[in-house]
Protein backbone atom coordinates (compact mmCIF):
# COMPACT_ATOMS: atom_id res chain seq x y z
CA UNK A 1 0.00 0.00 0.00
CA UNK A 2 1.19 3.50 -0.80
CA UNK A 3 2.34 4.95 2.52
CA UNK A 4 1.61 8.46 1.31
CA UNK A 5 -2.06 7.57 0.92
CA UNK A 6 -2.23 6.31 4.48
CA UNK A 7 -0.50 9.37 5.88
CA UNK A 8 -2.60 11.69 3.79
CA UNK A 9 -5.83 9.86 4.62
CA UNK A 10 -6.89 12.16 7.43
CA UNK A 11 -6.52 15.12 5.12
CA UNK A 12 -9.18 13.76 2.78
CA UNK A 13 -12.88 13.51 3.29
CA UNK A 14 -14.31 10.05 3.76
CA UNK A 15 -15.68 9.69 0.23
CA UNK A 16 -12.37 10.62 -1.44
CA UNK A 17 -10.42 8.31 0.83
CA UNK A 18 -12.63 5.32 0.01
CA UNK A 19 -12.48 6.15 -3.68
CA UNK A 20 -8.67 6.37 -3.62
CA UNK A 21 -8.32 3.06 -1.79
CA UNK A 22 -10.54 1.18 -4.30
CA UNK A 23 -10.42 -1.97 -2.22
CA UNK A 24 -14.05 -2.92 -2.74
CA UNK A 25 -14.79 -3.52 0.90
CA UNK A 26 -17.40 -0.79 0.85
CA UNK A 27 -19.47 -3.20 -1.23
CA UNK A 28 -19.41 -5.97 1.34
CA UNK A 29 -22.85 -6.63 2.81
CA UNK A 30 -21.75 -8.30 6.00
CA UNK A 31 -23.88 -9.11 9.01
CA UNK A 32 -22.24 -8.84 12.39
CA UNK A 33 -22.72 -9.30 16.05
CA UNK A 34 -24.15 -6.34 17.94
CA UNK A 35 -20.88 -5.22 19.52
CA UNK A 36 -20.56 -2.11 21.70
CA UNK A 37 -20.61 1.05 19.64
CA UNK A 38 -17.09 1.81 18.46
CA UNK A 39 -17.46 5.53 19.11
CA UNK A 40 -19.21 5.42 22.48
CA UNK A 41 -22.76 6.20 21.29
CA UNK A 42 -25.64 3.87 22.13
CA UNK A 43 -29.13 4.08 20.68
CA UNK A 44 -32.31 3.75 22.69
CA UNK A 45 -32.99 0.48 20.89
CA UNK A 46 -29.64 -0.96 22.01
CA UNK A 47 -30.45 0.00 25.57
CA UNK A 48 -33.85 -1.70 25.30
CA UNK A 49 -32.15 -4.89 24.17
CA UNK A 50 -30.03 -5.13 27.30
CA UNK A 51 -32.56 -7.54 28.82
CA UNK A 52 -32.51 -10.11 26.01
CA UNK A 53 -33.07 -12.98 26.09
CA UNK A 54 -36.26 -12.39 28.07
CA UNK A 55 -36.11 -15.85 29.66
CA UNK A 56 -34.00 -19.00 29.53
CA UNK A 57 -33.83 -20.10 25.88
CA UNK A 58 -34.35 -23.68 24.78
CA UNK A 59 -32.31 -23.11 21.62
CA UNK A 60 -29.19 -21.06 20.98
CA UNK A 61 -29.06 -21.28 17.20
CA UNK A 62 -31.30 -21.94 14.18
CA UNK A 63 -30.73 -23.74 10.89
CA UNK A 64 -33.64 -23.10 8.53
CA UNK A 65 -33.83 -25.52 5.60
CA UNK A 66 -36.24 -23.59 3.39
CA UNK A 67 -37.69 -25.63 0.52
CA UNK A 68 -38.42 -22.90 -1.99
CA UNK A 69 -41.36 -23.52 -4.31
CA UNK A 70 -43.62 -25.40 -1.86
CA UNK A 71 -43.20 -29.19 -1.44
CA UNK A 72 -46.36 -31.26 -1.78
CA UNK A 73 -47.40 -32.27 1.72
CA UNK A 74 -49.81 -34.82 0.17
CA UNK A 75 -46.93 -36.72 -1.44
CA UNK A 76 -44.54 -36.47 1.53
CA UNK A 77 -46.20 -36.22 4.95
CA UNK A 78 -49.99 -35.78 4.95
CA UNK A 79 -51.30 -39.19 3.90
CA UNK A 80 -54.87 -39.06 2.59
CA UNK A 81 -56.14 -42.43 1.27
CA UNK A 82 -59.50 -40.76 0.54
CA UNK A 83 -57.87 -39.02 -2.42
CA UNK A 84 -56.82 -42.35 -3.90
CA UNK A 85 -60.29 -43.79 -3.33
CA UNK A 86 -61.88 -40.83 -5.14
CA UNK A 87 -59.16 -40.50 -7.79
CA UNK A 88 -60.39 -38.36 -10.69
CA UNK A 89 -63.63 -37.30 -9.00
CA UNK A 90 -64.36 -33.61 -8.60
CA UNK A 91 -63.44 -31.85 -5.36
CA UNK A 92 -66.73 -31.47 -3.44
CA UNK A 93 -67.95 -27.88 -3.27
CA UNK A 94 -68.63 -28.42 0.44
CA UNK A 95 -64.91 -28.91 1.00
CA UNK A 96 -63.67 -26.10 -1.18
CA UNK A 97 -66.29 -23.63 0.08
CA UNK A 98 -65.52 -21.15 -2.69
CA UNK A 99 -62.02 -20.52 -1.43
CA UNK A 100 -59.62 -18.45 -3.47
CA UNK A 101 -57.68 -20.11 -6.30
CA UNK A 102 -54.66 -18.97 -8.29
CA UNK A 103 -55.01 -17.72 -11.83
CA UNK A 104 -53.47 -20.99 -13.01
CA UNK A 105 -56.47 -23.16 -12.03
CA UNK A 106 -59.30 -20.67 -11.44
CA UNK A 107 -60.60 -21.28 -14.98
CA UNK A 108 -60.62 -25.07 -14.71
CA UNK A 109 -64.14 -26.46 -15.13
CA UNK A 110 -63.36 -29.39 -12.86
CA UNK A 111 -60.97 -30.03 -9.99
CA UNK A 112 -60.20 -33.77 -10.19
CA UNK A 113 -58.81 -35.24 -6.99
CA UNK A 114 -55.29 -36.62 -7.30
CA UNK A 115 -54.20 -39.26 -4.84
CA UNK A 116 -50.49 -39.72 -4.34
CA UNK A 117 -48.49 -42.03 -6.57
CA UNK A 118 -46.27 -43.00 -3.64
CA UNK A 119 -46.54 -45.53 -0.84
CA UNK A 120 -46.79 -44.30 2.76
CA UNK A 121 -45.86 -46.10 5.98
CA UNK A 122 -45.92 -45.17 9.66
CA UNK A 123 -42.72 -44.65 11.63
CA UNK A 124 -41.58 -43.89 15.15
CA UNK A 125 -43.38 -43.66 18.45
CA UNK A 126 -45.83 -41.14 17.03
CA UNK A 127 -46.67 -43.47 14.09
CA UNK A 128 -46.08 -40.56 11.74
CA UNK A 129 -46.92 -41.16 8.09
CA UNK A 130 -43.89 -40.75 5.81
CA UNK A 131 -43.68 -41.21 2.05
CA UNK A 132 -41.39 -43.77 0.47
CA UNK A 133 -39.62 -40.78 -1.09
CA UNK A 134 -38.03 -39.98 2.30
CA UNK A 135 -36.24 -43.15 3.53
CA UNK A 136 -33.60 -41.22 5.46
CA UNK A 137 -36.11 -38.87 7.12
CA UNK A 138 -38.09 -41.90 8.27
CA UNK A 139 -35.05 -43.05 10.28
CA UNK A 140 -34.92 -39.84 12.37
CA UNK A 141 -38.68 -39.45 12.76
CA UNK A 142 -38.54 -39.66 16.57
CA UNK A 143 -36.55 -36.42 16.59
CA UNK A 144 -39.09 -34.58 14.42
CA UNK A 145 -42.11 -32.46 15.23
CA UNK A 146 -44.47 -32.48 12.24
CA UNK A 147 -46.71 -29.42 12.11
CA UNK A 148 -49.46 -30.48 9.70
CA UNK A 149 -51.72 -27.50 10.26
CA UNK A 150 -49.67 -24.62 8.91
CA UNK A 151 -51.63 -22.01 6.95
CA UNK A 152 -51.10 -18.60 5.36
CA UNK A 153 -53.06 -15.95 3.47
CA UNK A 154 -50.50 -15.66 0.68
CA UNK A 155 -51.28 -17.71 -2.41
CA UNK A 156 -48.41 -16.73 -4.73
CA UNK A 157 -44.71 -17.44 -4.27
CA UNK A 158 -43.22 -13.97 -3.80
CA UNK A 159 -45.56 -12.73 -1.05
CA UNK A 160 -45.74 -16.16 0.61
CA UNK A 161 -41.96 -16.58 0.68
CA UNK A 162 -41.46 -13.01 1.86
CA UNK A 163 -44.08 -13.55 4.58
CA UNK A 164 -42.29 -16.58 6.00
CA UNK A 165 -38.92 -14.86 5.95
CA UNK A 166 -39.89 -11.39 7.19
CA UNK A 167 -43.34 -11.58 8.80
CA UNK A 168 -44.84 -9.39 6.07
CA UNK A 169 -45.92 -9.98 2.48
CA UNK A 170 -44.26 -6.78 1.29
CA UNK A 171 -40.57 -5.99 1.08
CA UNK A 172 -38.27 -3.76 3.16
CA UNK A 173 -38.86 -5.62 6.41
CA UNK A 174 -36.08 -7.31 8.39
CA UNK A 175 -35.78 -11.07 7.92
CA UNK A 176 -35.95 -13.56 10.78
CA UNK A 177 -32.17 -13.83 10.82
CA UNK A 178 -31.80 -10.06 10.99
CA UNK A 179 -34.21 -9.84 13.93
CA UNK A 180 -32.22 -12.48 15.80
CA UNK A 181 -28.93 -10.77 14.95
CA UNK A 182 -30.39 -7.51 16.26
CA UNK A 183 -31.76 -9.12 19.40
CA UNK A 184 -29.13 -11.68 20.36
CA UNK A 185 -26.03 -11.02 18.26
CA UNK A 186 -23.47 -13.69 17.41
CA UNK A 187 -21.60 -16.14 19.62
CA UNK A 188 -18.43 -15.75 17.55
CA UNK A 189 -16.82 -12.35 17.03
CA UNK A 190 -15.10 -13.67 13.88
CA UNK A 191 -18.29 -14.69 12.10
CA UNK A 192 -21.57 -12.91 11.33
CA UNK A 193 -24.73 -13.74 13.24
CA UNK A 194 -26.70 -14.47 10.05
CA UNK A 195 -25.49 -16.51 7.06
CA UNK A 196 -27.30 -17.49 3.84
CA UNK A 197 -26.68 -20.53 1.60
CA UNK A 198 -28.32 -21.21 -1.79
CA UNK A 199 -28.80 -24.39 -3.82
CA UNK A 200 -30.95 -25.45 -6.73
CA UNK A 201 -32.56 -28.82 -7.37
CA UNK A 202 -33.73 -30.67 -10.45
CA UNK A 203 -37.33 -29.49 -10.32
CA UNK A 204 -39.10 -26.34 -11.46
CA UNK A 205 -37.43 -23.47 -9.61
CA UNK A 206 -38.69 -20.28 -8.06
CA UNK A 207 -36.14 -17.53 -7.62
CA UNK A 208 -34.76 -16.21 -4.36
CA UNK A 209 -33.66 -12.62 -3.91
CA UNK A 210 -31.67 -10.56 -1.46
CA UNK A 211 -34.73 -8.91 0.09
CA UNK A 212 -35.33 -12.26 1.83
CA UNK A 213 -32.22 -11.82 3.95
CA UNK A 214 -32.35 -8.03 4.13
CA UNK A 215 -31.88 -6.06 7.32
CA UNK A 216 -34.81 -3.85 6.25
CA UNK A 217 -34.93 -0.85 8.55
CA UNK A 218 -32.46 -2.36 11.05
CA UNK A 219 -28.80 -1.34 10.92
CA UNK A 220 -27.02 -2.92 7.97
CA UNK A 221 -24.78 -4.99 10.26
CA UNK A 222 -27.78 -7.32 10.63
CA UNK A 223 -28.09 -8.18 6.94
CA UNK A 224 -27.50 -11.82 6.03
CA UNK A 225 -24.11 -12.73 4.59
CA UNK A 226 -24.49 -14.82 1.46
CA UNK A 227 -21.99 -17.63 0.92
CA UNK A 228 -21.38 -18.68 -2.70
CA UNK A 229 -20.06 -21.91 -4.18
CA UNK A 230 -17.15 -20.26 -6.02
CA UNK A 231 -13.52 -19.86 -5.08
CA UNK A 232 -14.46 -16.88 -2.90
CA UNK A 233 -17.31 -18.02 -0.60
CA UNK A 234 -17.90 -14.43 0.56
CA UNK A 235 -17.48 -11.81 -2.16
CA UNK A 236 -15.04 -8.91 -1.68
CA UNK A 237 -13.59 -10.53 1.44
CA UNK A 238 -10.07 -11.18 0.19
CA UNK A 239 -7.41 -8.49 -0.08
CA UNK A 240 -6.62 -7.20 -3.56
CA UNK A 241 -3.34 -8.17 -5.15
CA UNK A 242 -0.29 -6.52 -3.51
CA UNK A 243 -2.27 -5.73 -0.33
CA UNK A 244 -1.37 -7.86 2.69
CA UNK A 245 -3.05 -8.24 6.07
CA UNK A 246 -0.84 -5.60 7.71
CA UNK A 247 -1.73 -3.09 4.99
CA UNK A 248 -5.41 -3.83 5.44
CA UNK A 249 -5.10 -3.32 9.20
CA UNK A 250 -3.47 0.08 8.71
CA UNK A 251 -6.10 1.12 6.21
CA UNK A 252 -8.93 0.10 8.57
CA UNK A 253 -7.37 2.03 11.45
CA UNK A 254 -7.18 5.20 9.33
CA UNK A 255 -10.69 4.61 8.03
CA UNK A 256 -11.96 4.28 11.61
CA UNK A 257 -10.48 7.68 12.43
CA UNK A 258 -12.20 9.25 9.42
CA UNK A 259 -15.50 7.61 10.27
CA UNK A 260 -15.24 8.73 13.89
CA UNK A 261 -14.85 12.33 12.71
CA UNK A 262 -17.79 12.01 10.33
CA UNK A 263 -19.96 10.42 13.00
CA UNK A 264 -19.27 13.28 15.40
CA UNK A 265 -20.37 15.71 12.69
CA UNK A 266 -23.51 13.89 11.46
CA UNK A 267 -24.50 11.39 14.15
CA UNK A 268 -25.53 8.90 11.44
CA UNK A 269 -25.59 5.41 13.05
CA UNK A 270 -24.91 3.76 9.68
CA UNK A 271 -21.36 5.13 9.86
CA UNK A 272 -20.72 2.98 12.90
CA UNK A 273 -22.47 0.07 11.23
CA UNK A 274 -20.13 0.28 8.25
CA UNK A 275 -17.08 0.30 10.52
CA UNK A 276 -18.39 -2.85 12.20
CA UNK A 277 -18.79 -4.43 8.78
CA UNK A 278 -15.22 -3.58 7.79
CA UNK A 279 -13.89 -5.01 11.03
CA UNK A 280 -16.00 -8.16 10.65
CA UNK A 281 -14.69 -8.60 7.09
CA UNK A 282 -11.14 -8.35 8.41
CA UNK A 283 -11.75 -11.03 11.04
CA UNK A 284 -13.60 -13.25 8.56
CA UNK A 285 -10.57 -13.38 6.29
CA UNK A 286 -9.16 -15.98 8.65
CA UNK A 287 -12.36 -17.67 9.85
CA UNK A 288 -14.19 -18.23 6.54
CA UNK A 289 -11.55 -20.29 4.67
CA UNK A 290 -11.31 -22.65 7.62
CA UNK A 291 -15.09 -22.98 7.97
CA UNK A 292 -15.70 -23.64 4.27
CA UNK A 293 -12.93 -26.22 3.91
CA UNK A 294 -14.59 -29.66 4.03
CA UNK A 295 -11.53 -31.58 2.86
CA UNK A 296 -10.66 -32.53 6.43
CA UNK A 297 -14.11 -33.96 7.23
CA UNK A 298 -13.78 -37.64 8.24
CA UNK A 299 -15.02 -40.37 5.94
CA UNK A 300 -17.96 -41.27 8.17
CA UNK A 301 -19.30 -37.70 7.94
CA UNK A 302 -18.98 -37.67 4.15
CA UNK A 303 -20.81 -40.99 4.04
CA UNK A 304 -23.50 -39.64 6.37
CA UNK A 305 -24.30 -36.60 4.20
CA UNK A 306 -23.61 -38.34 0.89
CA UNK A 307 -20.92 -37.73 -1.75
CA UNK A 308 -22.56 -34.49 -2.92
CA UNK A 309 -21.46 -32.85 0.34
CA UNK A 310 -18.01 -32.46 -1.23
CA UNK A 311 -19.44 -30.50 -4.19
CA UNK A 312 -19.77 -26.79 -3.25
CA UNK A 313 -23.21 -25.32 -3.83
CA UNK A 314 -25.18 -28.55 -3.51
CA UNK A 315 -27.84 -28.98 -0.86
CA UNK A 316 -25.75 -31.64 0.89
CA UNK A 317 -22.67 -29.37 0.91
CA UNK A 318 -24.76 -26.54 2.32
CA UNK A 319 -26.19 -28.76 5.07
CA UNK A 320 -22.67 -29.72 6.10
CA UNK A 321 -21.55 -26.09 5.94
CA UNK A 322 -24.59 -25.11 8.01
CA UNK A 323 -23.48 -27.54 10.70
CA UNK A 324 -19.96 -26.08 10.66
CA UNK A 325 -21.25 -22.50 10.83
CA UNK A 326 -23.73 -23.27 13.57
CA UNK A 327 -21.15 -25.23 15.54
CA UNK A 328 -18.87 -22.20 15.28
CA UNK A 329 -21.47 -19.89 16.82
CA UNK A 330 -23.45 -18.45 13.91
CA UNK A 331 -26.86 -17.59 15.32
CA UNK A 332 -29.01 -18.13 12.22
CA UNK A 333 -28.12 -20.14 9.12
CA UNK A 334 -30.64 -19.88 6.29
CA UNK A 335 -30.63 -22.40 3.43
CA UNK A 336 -32.77 -21.98 0.33
CA UNK A 337 -33.24 -25.00 -1.94
CA UNK A 338 -35.09 -24.25 -5.16
CA UNK A 339 -37.07 -26.63 -7.39
CA UNK A 340 -40.28 -27.62 -5.56
CA UNK A 341 -42.82 -25.77 -7.75
CA UNK A 342 -44.51 -28.79 -9.35
CA UNK A 343 -47.48 -27.55 -11.39
CA UNK A 344 -46.99 -30.45 -13.77
CA UNK A 345 -45.04 -33.69 -13.83
CA UNK A 346 -44.96 -33.71 -10.03
CA UNK A 347 -44.11 -37.40 -9.43
CA UNK A 348 -40.92 -37.17 -11.45
CA UNK A 349 -39.87 -33.75 -10.16
CA UNK A 350 -40.47 -34.55 -6.50
CA UNK A 351 -38.36 -37.70 -6.76
CA UNK A 352 -35.40 -35.61 -7.84
CA UNK A 353 -35.97 -33.04 -5.11
CA UNK A 354 -36.12 -35.73 -2.44
CA UNK A 355 -32.96 -37.35 -3.78
CA UNK A 356 -31.25 -33.98 -3.33
CA UNK A 357 -32.53 -33.25 0.16
CA UNK A 358 -33.62 -36.34 2.10
CA UNK A 359 -30.26 -37.81 3.08
CA UNK A 360 -28.58 -34.53 3.93
CA UNK A 361 -31.53 -33.21 5.98
CA UNK A 362 -31.56 -36.36 8.09
CA UNK A 363 -27.75 -36.36 8.27
CA UNK A 364 -27.76 -32.85 9.72
CA UNK A 365 -29.97 -34.02 12.58
CA UNK A 366 -27.85 -37.11 13.20
CA UNK A 367 -24.60 -35.13 12.99
CA UNK A 368 -25.75 -32.49 15.48
CA UNK A 369 -27.16 -35.14 17.79
CA UNK A 370 -23.94 -37.15 17.96
CA UNK A 371 -22.03 -33.93 18.68
CA UNK A 372 -24.39 -33.07 21.54
CA UNK A 373 -25.62 -29.97 19.71
CA UNK A 374 -29.15 -30.91 18.63
CA UNK A 375 -30.77 -29.92 21.92
CA UNK A 376 -29.51 -26.36 21.53
CA UNK A 377 -29.98 -26.08 17.75
CA UNK A 378 -33.42 -25.61 16.22
CA UNK A 379 -33.78 -27.09 12.73
CA UNK A 380 -36.74 -26.08 10.55
CA UNK A 381 -37.73 -27.73 7.24
CA UNK A 382 -40.55 -26.46 5.01
CA UNK A 383 -41.78 -24.24 2.19
CA UNK A 384 -43.96 -21.16 1.75
CA UNK A 385 -47.31 -22.97 1.35
CA UNK A 386 -48.66 -26.37 0.30
CA UNK A 387 -50.05 -28.00 -2.86
CA UNK A 388 -53.65 -28.71 -3.86
CA UNK A 389 -55.39 -32.06 -3.53
CA UNK A 390 -56.77 -31.66 -7.05
CA UNK A 391 -54.81 -31.85 -10.27
CA UNK A 392 -53.69 -28.89 -12.30
CA UNK A 393 -53.89 -29.84 -15.97
CA UNK A 394 -54.15 -33.39 -17.26
CA UNK A 395 -54.55 -36.11 -14.63
CA UNK A 396 -52.94 -39.53 -14.95
CA UNK A 397 -52.29 -42.18 -12.32
CA UNK A 398 -48.55 -41.58 -12.35
CA UNK A 399 -48.44 -38.05 -13.70
CA UNK A 400 -50.18 -35.02 -12.28
CA UNK A 401 -49.53 -31.48 -11.13
CA UNK A 402 -50.65 -29.57 -8.06
CA UNK A 403 -51.35 -25.84 -7.71
CA UNK A 404 -50.56 -23.58 -4.74
CA UNK A 405 -52.51 -24.29 -1.56
CA UNK A 406 -52.17 -21.91 1.39
CA UNK A 407 -55.03 -23.40 3.42
CA UNK A 408 -52.95 -26.20 4.97
CA UNK A 409 -49.48 -27.66 4.64
CA UNK A 410 -46.77 -29.42 6.64
CA UNK A 411 -43.41 -28.35 8.01
CA UNK A 412 -41.19 -30.16 10.46
CA UNK A 413 -38.92 -28.96 13.24
CA UNK A 414 -36.27 -30.75 15.29
CA UNK A 415 -34.07 -30.12 18.32
CA UNK A 416 -33.98 -26.76 20.08
CA UNK A 417 -36.78 -27.42 22.57
CA UNK A 418 -39.51 -28.74 20.27
CA UNK A 419 -41.65 -31.72 21.22
CA UNK A 420 -41.31 -34.65 18.80
CA UNK A 421 -44.54 -36.00 17.35
CA UNK A 422 -47.39 -34.80 15.17
CA UNK A 423 -49.19 -31.52 15.78
CA UNK A 424 -52.33 -30.42 14.00
CA UNK A 425 -54.65 -32.21 11.61
CA UNK A 426 -56.27 -31.66 8.23
CA UNK A 427 -59.56 -33.04 6.87
CA UNK A 428 -59.74 -36.34 5.00
CA UNK A 429 -59.30 -34.47 1.72
CA UNK A 430 -56.16 -32.67 2.91
CA UNK A 431 -57.78 -29.34 2.06
CA UNK A 432 -58.65 -27.61 5.36
CA UNK A 433 -57.19 -27.54 8.87
CA UNK A 434 -59.56 -29.18 11.35
CA UNK A 435 -57.38 -29.22 14.49
CA UNK A 436 -54.77 -26.91 16.04
CA UNK A 437 -54.17 -24.39 13.22
CA UNK A 438 -50.75 -22.69 13.12
CA UNK A 439 -50.48 -19.39 11.25
CA UNK A 440 -47.18 -17.91 10.02
CA UNK A 441 -47.34 -15.31 12.83
CA UNK A 442 -47.76 -18.14 15.37
CA UNK A 443 -44.79 -19.94 13.85
CA UNK A 444 -42.61 -16.84 14.23
CA UNK A 445 -43.78 -16.24 17.80
CA UNK A 446 -42.92 -19.85 18.68
CA UNK A 447 -39.48 -19.73 17.07
CA UNK A 448 -38.61 -16.56 19.01
CA UNK A 449 -39.96 -18.16 22.19
CA UNK A 450 -37.64 -21.14 21.72
CA UNK A 451 -34.78 -18.64 21.44
CA UNK A 452 -35.77 -17.06 24.76
CA UNK A 453 -37.52 -14.03 23.26
CA UNK A 454 -40.99 -12.68 23.92
CA UNK A 455 -42.10 -11.81 20.39
CA UNK A 456 -44.04 -8.77 21.64
CA UNK A 457 -40.91 -7.29 23.22
CA UNK A 458 -38.46 -7.59 20.32
CA UNK A 459 -39.32 -4.31 18.58
CA UNK A 460 -37.75 -1.54 16.56
CA UNK A 461 -39.09 1.98 16.14
CA UNK A 462 -39.31 3.02 12.50
CA UNK A 463 -41.29 5.83 10.88
CA UNK A 464 -43.08 6.62 14.10
CA UNK A 465 -44.23 3.14 15.11
CA UNK A 466 -42.70 0.07 16.68
CA UNK A 467 -42.35 -2.94 14.40
CA UNK A 468 -41.80 -6.56 15.29
CA UNK A 469 -41.41 -9.84 13.38
CA UNK A 470 -44.97 -10.89 14.26
CA UNK A 471 -46.42 -7.44 13.46
CA UNK A 472 -49.63 -7.22 15.57
CA UNK A 473 -50.48 -10.93 15.76
CA UNK A 474 -49.05 -14.30 16.73
CA UNK A 475 -49.34 -16.69 19.65
CA UNK A 476 -46.77 -19.16 20.94
CA UNK A 477 -47.85 -22.71 20.01
CA UNK A 478 -47.29 -24.33 23.37
CA UNK A 479 -48.24 -27.78 22.04
CA UNK A 480 -44.97 -28.08 20.13
CA UNK A 481 -42.72 -26.76 22.90
CA UNK A 482 -41.07 -29.45 24.99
Amino acid sequence: MDKRILEHGLGMNRRKFLSRMSLGIGSVALGSLLIPDLFGAKSDEEMLLAGLPNFAPKAKRIIYLFQNGAPSQLDLFDYKPKLNEMFGQDLPASIRMGQRLTGMTADQKKFPLAGTAFRFDQYGEAKAWISELLPYTSKVVDDLCFVKSMHTEAINHDPALTFFQTGAQVGNRPSMGSWLSYGLGSENKNLPAFCVLLSKGKGNGQGVYSKLWSNGFLDSVHQGVQFSSGDNPVLYLNNPESIDKADRRKMLDKLEELNAQTFQESGDPEINAKVQQYEMAYRMQTAVPEITDVSKEPEDIVKLYGPDCLIPGTYAANCLLARKLSESGVRFVQLYHQGWDSHGGLPNEIKGQCMDTDQASAALITDLKQRGLLDETLIIWGGEFGRTNYCQGKLEKLNYGRDHHPRCFTIWMAGGGVKPGVYGETDEFGYNVIKDPVHVNDFHATVLHLMGIDHEKLTFKHLGRRYRLTDVAGNVVKGIVA
